[in-house]
């Protein structure tokens, strides 16, 4: 009967630890969060630089009660069912910086498409996921609804077209995201990635 109660108070606290997580948030978190989150195109910037293409970028906030998640797909604009990019962000704070964790799916193809009905993405678990360690961006709050930052140093091994790391820098505001996404070989010649400068997303 002990093992029983102590078993059940477990229980319920850890729903209670789940449940009110997202409400001991910061407000500069939270802030964060909810600007991050939308449809964007980079069309107007497509449509004055032929160097840049016309990318949807969407990320839908999922696994509510376990912290702040959000599903991302990044696809030509006119072939999204078919995007080249599809991840999971982890985002959260520490200190005066806030960190966005990056996951890559074991089956990724399974979950394209279900923002529609994030209540889908409930059924992914932690052991669909897997870290992209060294590659999270770490941001810092510039002023209102702006956060700027960058992955690290040559942290974030990559393989892509003779790569072997890539960098990140993100500008995130109320209504747009810059992203310079940039791939390197071992002797630091870019190899993959927008020369000029970063892909700039407006919200739709």
């Amino acid at each position: 009967m002990k093992k029983a109660i102590v078993l059940l108070t477990a229980i319920l606290l850890t729903t209670a630890c789940k449940t009110t997580q997202n409400q001991s948030d910061s407000k500069e978190l939270k802030e964060l969060v909810s600007i991050m989150q939308g449809h964007y195109s980079s069309e107007k910037q497509a449509l004055a630089d032929k160097d840049y293409y016309n990318i949807s970028l969407r990320m839908t906030p999922i696994w509510k009660s376990k912290g702040n998640y959000l599903f991302v797909e990044q696809a030509i604009f006119d072939k999204q069912d078919k995007p080249y990019r599809v991840r999971i962000y982890k985002v959260s704070q520490r200190g005066n910086e806030f960190i966005s964790e990056i996951y890559i799916l074991k089956d990724e193809k399974a979950w394209i498409g279900k923002w529609a009905t994030p209540e889908v993405y409930d059924q992914l678990t932690e052991a669909d996921i897997e870290l992209k360690s060294g590659c999270e961006v770490v941001l810092k709050r510039t002023g209102k609804n702006r956060f700027e930052g960058a992955t690290g140093d040559k942290t974030c091994p990559s393989e892509l077209r003779g790569a072997s790391w890539a960098n990140s820098k993100v500008t995130v505001t109320e209504k747009t995201i810059l992203s310079w996404d940039q791939g390197f070989d071992k002797d630091g010649k870019q190899v993959w990635g927008a020369t000029k400068g970063g892909y700039e997303f407006i919200k739709i």
